[in-house]
């Protein structure tokens, strides 16, 4: 948790002083309408939306620390429920839906709220927040928090939102994602980087999903770089998996000046000659990162690339070679296709290096058929005349079925576009499904004469 900018804590100090100014307030205070709080609602979250966006785009390593500010009593508990979200959100969860450490921040906001003098109308808007916070969390943990509360009204409404129905997991998982799909334009995440041992084996998952959220979000990371660079320079921390996998998410995705790469470069070259069995290690987190969310493509693999030192002769070098001919010239190239071949061939079929051929492979055919429109259905026969020859390769059951599910999902496309029988359109979607997807194994002809009769709508018998 890294201290506010001292303009952030100008623009707070104003936001504060404007608050407790307000006639707003004043009006609010002697009358005690709630609509007067609503309206000062109105008048002064937006200004903290604003400030929490500005922090969390460039400084969100700060955000835990505007978060305390905002507790302070005097912001009448503006831009709280927001506050109490993210805390809920951010606790890293395991498969079972449950919080993977007690979340402390979560229970420091709750705790602000339940002492504000403004709970009894806040409360109107926390409760399924509260509710979601405590399915994730151990009954003794909630035990402990409630307990800790004198006042019976509150205690008696913290009972009241732990929902027997979240006991379920696939309740939990149902309402964790509607719950999130509230805070999807909301960039809350942050984390703190770990500076020994202990702290790397704890906070390392968060450090991971912080990272992964800034990747997608692709904006300003400069203000944590030097967070990232120390972490490599920790002697403690090299060799480590972790530092493998940080190795990973800042070489494939984070653009480097060229002081950073020269830096990087060397972490990276040493790890490869210090690191036992790197080359392998390096090969199953390529994979990792292929399965999950992020992209790898040219763009990150040859960002990569060209740290990887020639001179140690392992498998990293030489899978980056292929890599670089085949972004460079292309995966429909016949030179690229023979080199393939050559380099699979190498290999066992089911080794990890020849598992990260056919991910790139595989990562190509796909970004090409998700983003072609249904009009340009051509392109897609055209694409299709390679697939036999990259089976004949890989020789792999799950590429052919992913390959497949690629091709099903456009040309369910192109049918429900496509509804004239008579067209010319759907005529050649028909000629071309009845010979290429039984020649690829993907449909067998029975199976395509079903796909393509016609589904006569159920007649409702008259009544009489």
């Amino acid at each position: 948790m890294k201290p506010l900018n001292q303009e952030y804590l100008d623009e707070l100090a104003l936001i504060k002083t404007d608050i407790q100014a307000s006639e707003i307030l004043v009006k609010y205070l002697d009358e005690e309408e709630e609509e007067d709080y609503l309206a000062l609602r109105e008048a002064f979250e937006p200004r903290i939306a604003d400030l929490y966006k500005k922090v969390g785009n460039h400084n969100p390593l700060q955000l835990v620390t505007l978060e305390k500010e905002l507790l302070d009593d005097e912001y009448e508990g503006m831009y709280i429920t927001r506050v109490l979200g993210f805390a809920v959100l951010r606790g890293e969860i395991n498969d079972n839906v449950k919080y993977i450490r007690p979340q402390s921040h979560f229970k420091e906001v709750l705790m602000a709220v339940c002492g504000s003098s403004n709970f009894d109308i806040i409360r109107k808007r926390i409760g399924q927040t509260i509710q979601m916070g405590f399915a994730m969390s151990s009954d003794i943990w909630i035990t402990n928090l409630i307990n800790v509360i004198e006042n019976k009204k509150i205690r008696y409404f913290l009972q009241g939102q732990k929902n027997p129905k979240f006991r379920d997991l696939k309740e939990r998982k149902i309402a964790l994602a509607r719950y999130k799909n509230q805070f999807r334009n909301e960039n809350y995440f942050a984390c703190d980087f770990p500076t020994n041992l202990t702290e790397l084996k704890i906070q390392f998952s968060e450090v991971k999903l912080f990272l992964k959220h800034r990747i997608h979000l692709a904006g300003d990371n400069s203000s944590f770089i030097s967070d990232i660079k120390d972490f490599f320079n920790n002697k403690e921390f090299q060799g480590t998996d972790e530092y493998l996998e940080l190795l990973a998410y800042y070489g494939f995705f984070f653009e480097r000046d060229e002081a950073s790469q020269a830096e990087f470069t060397t972490h990276f070259n040493r790890s490869r000659s210090d690191i036992e069995d790197f080359e392998n290690k390096w090969l199953d987190l390529v994979l990792v990162i292929h399965s999950n969310d992020l992209q790898l493509t040219s763009v990150e693999d040859q960002r990569l690339s060209i740290s990887v030192d020639q001179g140690i002769d392992d498998k990293v070098k030489h899978l980056y070679i292929l890599l670089d001919e085949i972004h460079t010239k292309s995966y429909i190239n016949e030179e690229v296709i023979e080199s393939v071949k050559v380099f699979y061939n190498s290999y066992p079929g089911k080794s990890p290096i020849n598992e990260c051929v056919r991910a790139t492979i595989f990562k190509y055919f796909q970004r090409f058929m998700n983003n072609l429109e249904i009009e340009d259905y051509p392109e897609f026969f055209e694409l299709s005349k390679i697939f036999p020859t990259y089976f004949g390769i890989f020789d792999n059951q799950q590429f052919n079925q992913n390959l497949k599910e690629l091709c099903m999902k456009y040309v369910k496309k192109l049918t429900k576009k496509f509804t004239d029988k008579r067209g010319r359109a759907y005529q050649d979607v028909k000629r071309f499904v009845k010979v290429s997807f039984v020649d690829f194994g993907f449909m067998t002809s029975k199976q395509i004469v079903e796909f393509f009769k016609t589904k006569r709508a159920r007649k409702i018998p008259s009544k009489t």
